[in-house]
């Protein structure tokens, strides 16, 4: 326990930024600005803080918001992530005739967990905002490719996923909220020897329960797409595989496809996301410094029915992966 006032103390979570360590983030913002710029996204700022309704969008992040009440008796919240406040941005600023938009942001995101040494910490991303497919799927996922060059980083990888071959196959079996998250997380964990367990528990009969499994833990390069339409079943699925497929032939054209590779157990926490997503790791580092994906369902909530992508890096991961 510190014996120093609380005076001569950061709040814990948060810290002082000196001056060689600040230039070097300056530095690396400017970079990224400058090749956002460059691809045609134009910036946008949001409030600190936004209403509870707003961030509450965001259910997976429900548990990790700093919320507060104003004078007026409203509950307010530190914005825990940059893409639900710009969805709800474009919804009131902007109507169907002016998409599709390319907007990116810096700034900083508050989320109270327990186990991060870090409660604010500052992102630079991109959000296409109004086009679908797999060209605005790959120029987001190269666009992060960029990014990661951008901020000196060269021993890397955008490893790319796609939550509705998991979501759809789940849901053919339960539908039942509790179950769905328990079988996500151990997915999203790893936990191969768990979600095993967790599906005999369920009683799921054995060809499905060996196709999940088997789907959680494909994870390879394009080799990998042809399993994984050999374990799905229906219609939609196999569609989006071929989706990936193109995806990868598209990156290879543009000589990025060494860069990537596919896990279908990355899922991503957030609950917004409906299509591919990925995440991007840098050697050295145990947990992502970049990710992103689909998320066509988010701005819908907000009155604008558009479909969407983007990414975010979180600057201070890419300074130590630097």
């Amino acid at each position: 326990m510190s014996i120093l006032s609380p005076r001569l103390q950061t709040v814990s979570g948060v810290k002082d930024v000196l001056p060689d360590e600040a230039w070097k983030k300056r530095q690396l913002e400017y970079a990224l600005v400058q090749l956002f710029g460059q691809w045609g996204y134009q910036e946008v700022l949001t409030p600190t803080f936004e209403y509870y309704e707003v961030v509450a969008e965001n259910d997976s992040l429900e548990d990790e918001l700093f919320k507060f009440i104003d004078r007026e008796g409203r509950i307010l919240a530190l914005r825990p992530d940059l893409t639900t406040p710009i969805a709800r941005l474009v919804s009131t600023h902007y109507a169907p005739k002016d998409l599709p938009l390319r907007l990116f942001y810096t700034g900083n995101v508050f989320r109270y967990e327990s186990t991060r040494r870090q409660r604010e910490f500052s992102q630079a991303g991109v959000e296409l905002i109004g086009a679908e497919g797999v060209g605005a799927d790959v120029e987001v996922i190269a666009l992060a490719i960029e990014s990661m060059l951008a901020s000196s980083l060269t021993e890397f990888k955008i490893g790319i996923g796609q939550v509705m071959v998991i979501k759809s196959l789940i849901e053919e079996f339960t539908h039942d909220p509790g179950e769905i998250h328990t079988i996500k997380q151990a997915i999203i964990t790893k936990n191969f020897v768990g979600l095993e367990n967790i599906l005999q528990n369920q009683e799921w009969s054995k060809k499905p329960r060996e196709e999940l499994l088997g789907l959680a833990t494909l994870n390879g390069s394009r080799e990998v797409l042809q399993k994984a339409g050999q374990l799905c079943t229906n219609t939609g699925s196999l569609q989006v595989i071929n989706d990936l497929e193109k995806v990868y032939d598209t990156l290879e054209n543009y000589g990025l496809a060494k860069y990537i590779f596919f896990d279908f157990s990355i899922l991503r926490n957030f609950d917004y996301y409906t299509g591919i997503v990925f995440e991007g790791y840098a050697t050295g580092l145990g947990y992502p410094v970049c990710g992103g994906g689909r998320y066509d369902g988010l701005l819908s909530r907000f009155g604008l029915n558009a479909p969407a992508v983007g990414f975010a890096l979180g600057q201070e991961r890419v300074m130590l992966a630097q």
